[in-house]
């Protein structure tokens, strides 16, 4: 609770840090902030016709398929690796002036959070414009789905800024964890063709209920199934009070590290 209410006391600065980020991920480009939608029309395009033309799959409209999928997993994994590096980052502010330091993981995972939703009006757009359409009692439970995410990604966000400042070297690392964190998920691929004795193994991936839940919901129109929900806020509650938990201890000495 004492956590909770200096964070609402910092909110200006969480505010004002999301801000900053937002605006200036596309500082000095022509077209500014429009790459944040012209970005993934452009990825749509490519797997278009390298899925369409030249690997076509049996899968009907896998670029569909594995669009509605790639886009949570591109929050999830620049929240894993770029979050790694929110605090050394940011290490004068650290230094001079006291501030909550959950303050700027935070801040850099909600940043990655609006990327996303703004990215996700592209895909209802795009499903509009394909006649694939979409389900509203479905789209209803996609904020749900997102806030799950959103716990999960700022946890791993809380460990791996935390661990950072005292192994530098786990920035380079993740960009190979990440890596092979989406190969054993479900984005290029469906659930069915995990073969069975591994798919008890498979749903320990943290990951794995919510990229199913984002294609019920945008692929097939249709609403989750109950036990994917449950899988998915279990994992993501458990994984969040255990960054804030490591966060907590590693904090301490951040300015001596630093």
């Amino acid at each position: 609770m004492k956590l909770i209410s200096e964070l609402y006391a910092y909110r200006e600065m969480i505010f004002s840090l999301i801000r900053r980020d937002l605006k200036g991920r596309y500082k000095g480009s022509a077209l500014g902030f429009l790459w944040t939608f012209i970005n993934p029309l452009l990825q749509l395009g490519v797997y278009t016709m390298v899925f369409s033309i030249i690997m076509k799959n049996d899968i009907e409209d896998y670029y569909l398929f594995l669009f509605v999928a790639l886009i949570p997993w591109i929050f999830f994994s620049t929240s894993l690796t770029g979050g790694a590096n929110c605090i050394r980052t940011q290490q004068d502010m650290v230094k001079k002036i006291y501030f909550p330091r959950e303050v700027l993981p935070i801040a850099y995972v909600t940043s990655q959070l609006v990327n996303m939703i703004l990215s996700l009006l592209v895909v209802l757009g795009v499903l509009i414009v394909s006649g694939k359409g979409f389900n509203i009692k479905a789209l209803m439970v996609l904020p749900i789905i997102m806030i799950l995410e959103y716990m999960l990604a700022l946890g791993i966000t809380f460990i791996t800024a935390a661990v950072t400042v005292y192994l530098r070297d786990v920035e380079y690392i993740l960009g190979i964890i990440s890596m092979a964190w989406q190969f054993s998920t479900p984005v290029m691929y469906s659930v069915d063709m995990v073969p069975g004795r591994l798919r008890n193994l498979f749903y320990l991936n943290p990951m794995t209920p919510l990229i199913i839940a984002y294609r019920d919901i945008l692929y097939y129109k249709r609403i989750p199934e109950l036990q994917t929900l449950i899988s998915g806020a279990c994992l993501g509650v458990l994984l969040l009070f255990v960054g804030i938990y490591v966060f907590a201890k590693l904090k301490r000495h951040f300015v001596e590290e630093l």
